[in-house]
């Protein structure tokens, strides 16, 4: 059992199927049928999916065209990000009303630390409860949640009752439970890891937990003590109220494939015109652009440069994206660009603040 400083009561909130659920809300036409948010059946990639979709093995990241051949009576629905965005606010709003604690990782999910909370309730699964009613009262929207003592328990435990249920996992239960489970679910455990893992034979948390903090970090390096940790329930990232946006993109799917890089530059640039509209939105700019280039073979090309100031504008970010794109032939027909910015001048906002505070606390402890 873990010590009693160490316990903390953390929800993970995952709402179920947002983006589909929230096309299924507006338009009821569409309720309970299999669905598929973006991509086409001859074009695109499937963002998300209905459950009455995933039945058919439907999934985000799958191409228009095997979700259509998995499942032929497929509806697609373009993406409304503006809709979704706004629906996740007033979500976000109902959070804050228990904890300032509130970690969002994406439009859909986000870790609360309740352990102390706005209402004084001690009980973390009657929170969860509470948020989940209020979600559905408010939004009509379904979300489930996975309560414990950590972030990595909690993320797991919100999958075990989907959709629109919850799972608590005390303490003392958090150890056998992840016993159970297999290598690959643990957080850090990659694809190669994971195989590396079943060659020396461990397979689930009870065969990781066998093992020796010597043996892990000879096979494994640095990363050995956190396997050790992590699979005795030890996993102790704080819940980050302010995470910091580490980039921006856009990118679009043609519904033709397309060989001419003048053509592609048309292209870029209305890409790059969206990027410029959400980089003003969020008062944002950044030294990195990245081009990337999805052929007509499927295979993702990316393509960087850094510049020396920061750039928000269409017309600087395409003078890099020119380029980019004229670095090296193209190998292939292109089915997909996307341009991105990357080291934001919020991330040196923050480092300015983390020095101040630092700054601070000296002055302070000068006598």
């Amino acid at each position: 059992m873990l010590e009693a400083h160490q316990i903390r009561k953390i929800i993970h909130i995952d709402m179920d199927a947002f983006y589909a659920s929230v096309e299924q809300l507006d338009n009821p036409e569409l309720v309970g049928k299999p669905l598929a948010v973006g991509g086409s059946e001859k074009r695109g990639v499937v963002a998300a999916a209905s459950y009455e979709a995933r039945k058919f093995g439907v999934r985000s990241a799958m191409s228009g065209v095997a979700a259509k051949r998995n499942c032929p009576d497929l509806i697609f629905v373009p993406p409304r990000f503006d809709r979704y965005r706004e629906i996740s606010n007033e979500i976000r709003k109902i959070f804050f009303e228990y904890t300032d604690l509130v970690e969002p990782l994406s439009l859909d999910e986000a870790y609360l630390d309740v352990t102390e909370n706005k209402k004084g309730n001690p009980s973390a699964t009657m929170i969860a409860a509470e948020i989940r009613k209020k979600i559905k009262d408010k939004t009509g929207l379904n979300a489930s949640a996975g309560i414990s003592i950590n972030k990595f328990v909690a993320k797991i435990a919100s999958d075990i009752n989907k959709p629109n249920g919850q799972k608590t996992l005390s303490p003392e239960e958090v150890i056998p439970f992840l016993e159970t489970l297999d290598v690959k679910k643990f957080f850090g455990v990659g694809k190669v890891t994971k195989e590396k893992m079943y060659r020396l034979g461990i397979y689930t948390g009870k065969d990781l937990k066998s093992q020796t903090l010597e043996f892990l970090t000879e096979n494994f390096g640095k990363s050995g003590i956190h396997y050790y940790n992590v699979v005795r329930g030890i996993h102790n990232s704080k819940v980050k109220p302010s995470r910091i946006q580490k980039s921006l993109a856009a990118e679009h799917t043609f519904s033709e494939n397309i060989s001419s890089e003048i053509f592609m530059m048309q292209r870029l640039e209305e890409i790059a015109m969206e990027v410029e509209d959400r980089l003003l939105k969020r008062k944002l700019a950044g030294k990195t652009v990245t081009l990337k280039i999805r052929y007509s073979d499927f295979s993702i090309q990316t393509r960087s440069k850094t510049v020396p100031l920061f750039i928000a504008s269409k017309e600087l970010i395409l003078e890099v994206v020119k380029e980019l794109l004229y670095q090296e032939k193209m190998k292939e027909s292109v089915r997909l660009l996307g341009i991105s910015i990357s080291n934001l001048n919020n991330e040196i906002s923050k480092k300015k603040e983390v020095l101040k505070e630092s700054i601070d606390v000296q002055l302070k402890l000068e006598f």
